[in-house]
């Protein structure tokens, strides 16, 4: 799997659990990225903010995939799941302001997510 397509399973993940603010932010053209693909999310409690990180795991495992390195599943304030090409990044909304990852990477194609209705 490209990881085009493996972001595109991990979008599926967020929106199984009503992630709220999904970007999908291309790298691959950003100078100095250390990825292809950031996917980012909110989530609106820590209650919401795991069971998100948990269906993205869900549903790239269905796909034979895993993480590298997960981090963030004690405080569940902002969890991180890489998949080294693709990296997860779910937020508690505050966190996700005051960390600004959209502003960091301002190079980066950013699209957003939204559920058809």
């Amino acid at each position: 799997m490209n990881s085009e397509e493996l972001s595109n399973v991990v979008v599926k993940g967020m929106e199984e659990k009503k992630a709220e603010d999904i970007v999908v932010m291309d790298l691959r053209n950003v100078k100095g990225s250390i990825s292809d693909f950031f996917v980012i999310c909110s989530g609106n409690s820590d209650t919401q903010i795991e069971a998100i990180a948990k269906s993205v795991e869900e549903e790239v495992e269905k796909n034979n995939e895993r993480a590298w390195r997960k981090e963030g599943f004690t405080n569940r304030e902002w969890i991180l799941i890489d998949y080294v090409n693709v990296v997860a990044h779910i937020f508690r909304k505050d966190k996700r302001q005051y960390y600004g990852l959209e502003d960091l990477w301002g190079d980066a194609v950013i699209t957003s997510v939204t559920e058809n209705a």
